[in-house]
């Protein structure tokens, strides 16, 4: 019969422990500790203390980096189990010298990270820049969809917060009456009727109060979006893996190693709007590393969420080489025309959308006079001309306007407007014959992204930002933010993202 020694794994043992050698070449540990302590200057943290003349004296912020972004890098991203993890974990003690910080210490120096993390994340890309790991030849962007500490249950527009402290008022309002109209109850009975009225009053008081002291948020139409009572500068977003309430986690990454090279989340759904200040953030980021002329030379890929006749403008001026996708691209692709998967899948979102495409009228089906400044509509009414100067999009033009006597008795009013007629009648934009057919940037950029070379371009869009998320999301599991509120929550992405970049450094840096 075999004899084997005995497993003394459960069995306790006092041991001298030497807390340089746990930290071992190689790992991101090492990394870490080597790039704050020899590389990285702290002295901007000395803002946040006033203990130099009394007080207790506070932990150094080399040990708080460390083991928060190690922490991080774990997928441990709560104040408490980090804590824990400084009093139990090896690694955590040889980081921190064996100093075991509460979790309230922790939780606020997280807090005030949003002050110079920013500062900290710029002069890692500096040592990246000096390890030869940013190439310089390709940028791409996109964006992340992550959880943040909101409840998306306590989300809506203002209207509908409203009715929902309505609805709660009247469900309290029942539970009173039920106990005047029933004599004899149960003391059970009695006690959860009780907290379930305090709870129904405790949250239409919460809405109330939101909405005394807030502002109703408006999309970039102007138009009410929705809120949220316990972060409000959050939103409602829609993945693949359900509905959440979080933001939009931003990243600009070289193609080279995936360094990132911005990062800033955003509590919107649209990636439109924050491609200007991100563009304009990356170059200001590679000005500081010495790039005299950043763009010059350089690609910059992005998908159709970012794709916008403001933004190819913008992109225009720049020294960039762009490669922006459009809503239609895919469409167009040869190998995606052939593939049933996706044909069944562009089924599937055209039966989603309820696509009425043909069915109403479009400027082409109206007949206009630009020297009398008078136009014609389907069923051959006239129309008046409410704006001789109007631009739509890249297109000048005017913009006619139908009677609304006419409209309203229209026979067929049904395939030109949606609703009917109300305030005015039908609006048509008539563009100037000589641009109908005029060349604008968004036709420019579909050329060019549909040639050999533009797809060719485009498609190492995947291999430079993709990784960036997968790496973030899944392989460090930091797929939850922790704190609320805009400035907060984007200074916990830089971190996220600032774990991405270390990890890259590891490989790279002399002992």
């Amino acid at each position: 019969m075999a004899n084997y020694k005995p497993d003394l794994s459960g069995q306790n043992c006092f041991i001298a422990v030497d807390f340089e050698q746990q930290i071992i070449p190689g790992t991101f540990e090492y990394a870490l500790s080597r790039i704050i302590d020899k590389h990285i200057d702290l002295t901007v943290f000395d803002s946040l203390y006033q203990n130099d003349n009394g007080g207790a004296a506070a932990y150094p912020p080399s040990i708080m980096l460390k083991i928060i972004l190690f922490a991080y890098s774990r997928g441990i991203i709560t104040s408490r189990r980090i804590a824990n993890a400084c009093e139990k974990n090896i690694t955590f003690m040889a980081l921190s010298g064996d100093v075991q910080p509460h979790y309230t210490s922790i939780a606020r120096f997280v807090a005030k990270l949003s002050q110079h993390i920013e500062t900290v994340f710029t002069q890692v890309l500096m040592i990246c820049e000096q390890q030869n790991l940013i190439g310089h030849h390709m940028f791409a962007i996109d964006g992340c969809k992550i959880t943040s500490n909101a409840s998306k249950e306590w989300s809506g527009k203002f209207e509908e917060l409203s009715r929902k402290e309505a609805r709660m008022r009247r469900a309290s309002a029942r539970i009173i009456a039920k106990h005047q109209q029933q004599d004899e109850m149960g003391e059970n009975d009695y006690q959860a009727d009780i907290k379930q009225k305090q709870k129904l009053d405790a949250g239409a008081n919460k809405i109330k109060r939101f909405l005394a002291v807030n502002k109703e948020r408006l999309g970039a139409r102007k138009n009410p979006i929705k809120s949220n009572i316990t972060d409000n500068d959050s939103a409602k977003m829609t993945t693949s893996k359900g509905t959440i309430q979080g933001y939009n986690g931003i990243a600009i990454a070289d193609d080279k190693n995936q360094i990132v090279l911005h990062a800033k989340a955003v509590g919107s759904v649209g990636e439109q709007q924050t491609l200007q200040p991100a563009v304009e953030q990356l170059k200001t980021q590679l000005t500081k590393l010495g790039k005299t002329q950043p763009f010059k030379g350089a690609k910059f890929t992005a998908d159709s969420g970012f794709h916008s006749k403001d933004n190819l403008a913008f992109l225009s001026e720049t020294e960039l080489d762009c490669y922006i996708a459009d809503t239609g691209f895919r469409s167009r692709n040869p190998l995606f025309m052939n593939s049933e998967t996706y044909q069944k899948e562009q089924a599937k979102k055209r039966k989603k959308r309820h696509n009425h495409s043909g069915r109403y009228f479009t400027h082409r089906d109206f007949s206009a006079n630009f020297e009398q400044l008078t136009c014609t509509c389907p069923a051959g009414k006239p129309m008046w001309c409410s704006n001789k100067n109007m631009t739509c999009g890249n297109k000048a033009g005017m913009n006619f306007t139908g009677y609304l006597k006419h409209c309203r008795q229209c026979p067929i009013k049904n395939q030109c407007m949606q609703k009917p007629p109300s305030k005015t009648g039908r609006q048509v934009f008539m563009p100037h014959p000589q641009q109908q057919n005029a060349p604008d940037l968004n036709q420019q950029m579909k050329d060019k992204i549909d040639s050999p070379d533009g797809r060719r371009q485009y498609s190492k869009r995947l291999g430079c930002i993709e990784p960036v998320f997968g790496n973030i999301t899944a392989n460090k599991g930091m797929n939850k933010l922790t704190l609320r509120g805009q400035t907060k929550v984007n200074a916990q992405w830089q971190a996220f993202c600032l774990v991405h970049n270390i990890e890259k450094l590891r490989d790279h840096l002399d002992t």
